[in-house]
């Protein structure tokens, strides 16, 4: 049903479909849909079939699949998507099931906001394994950004955001999200080390620190860039104002400084 929907889409839209796989972790929304809980590895495993299973059916006729989740006999899809070899997959996760997903099947990886460092550190991990797989994979980062004419100001929009936090439903969701994790192998899930008010943006886009001037912001978008950060999952607090205020002042110092960034390596290459 879903490479049906989606390839159909692909088609009506001129190929600008894709899709995220989300592996899930909230327990309680598995019950509420009656929906089997795994067990935190056996559902990033259902996933990987789930992906497995999609690209399979959008690429290849007479499709045949035998897994533990999904199974199809002789199964052709017409009309296949347009995008080529297919529209892209995007997955999330920090878990070392996640990470080794992305490094086999997913397009894109996408995790939560984090430091340059941090996220380095996982991109190395992934990066290595995939080539590993003889795969490739892109990194996606969430980011929550402020961009204001001074960095006071900024820090003045943070903050009055996590003080206007609803506390209850904050905590409410730390608890499930860290119980969650708890689940996992490793013992901690995306949100481990996360404070209350890196949760008030659900997905620690404020970890990301694009919060500043546009030159700060400008400057911490190319160091995520150079340590291979593909693209960044922006929220705004005023998304029409905000997005407008970000292209006009911000954009343009990203360029230039791409732009000398190159021109620094062509003259140490020369």
């Amino acid at each position: 049903m879903v490479a049906k929907q989606l390839s159909t889409i692909d088609q009506l839209t001129g190929g600008r479909v894709a899709i995220n796989v989300v592996s899930g972790w909230f327990k309680g929304e598995f019950q509420a849909i009656g929906e089997l809980w795994l067990e935190h590895d056996e559902r990033y495993r259902r996933s990987e079939e789930f992906i497995t299973a999609l690209k399979g059916i959008w690429t290849t006729d007479n499709f045949t699949f035998k897994g533990d989740f999904y199974r199809f006999h002789d199964y052709t899809l017409r009309p296949k998507p347009i995008q080529q070899p297919h529209p892209e997959i995007f997955q999330g996760g920090s878990s070392r099931a996640a990470r080794d997903m992305a490094a086999r099947v997913s397009d894109w990886y996408f995790t939560n906001g984090n430091t340059v460092e941090g996220v380095k550190a996982q991109i190395d991990d992934i990066r290595a394994k995939a080539a590993a797989n003889s795969h490739s994979v892109k990194i996606g980062l969430n980011a929550f950004i402020i961009a204001r004419e001074t960095e006071e100001e900024a820090q003045a929009v943070l903050q009055d955001i996590i003080d206007q936090a609803n506390p209850e439903a904050v905590n409410a969701f730390s608890d499930a999200a860290k119980q969650a994790g708890k689940a996992s192998p490793e013992g901690e899930g995306n949100w481990a080390k996360s404070t209350f008010a890196d949760l008030v943006q659900y997905n620690d886009g404020f970890k990301t620190n694009l919060i500043g001037t546009p030159k700060q912001i400008a400057e911490r978008i190319v160091a995520l860039k150079s340590v291979g950060v593909d693209l960044i999952l922006s929220a705004f607090l005023h998304f029409q104002e905000e997005v407008e205020y970000f292209g006009q002042h911000v954009l343009p110092l990203v360029r230039e400084l791409e732009a000398a960034t190159q021109s620094r390596r062509s003259v140490e290459s020369a």
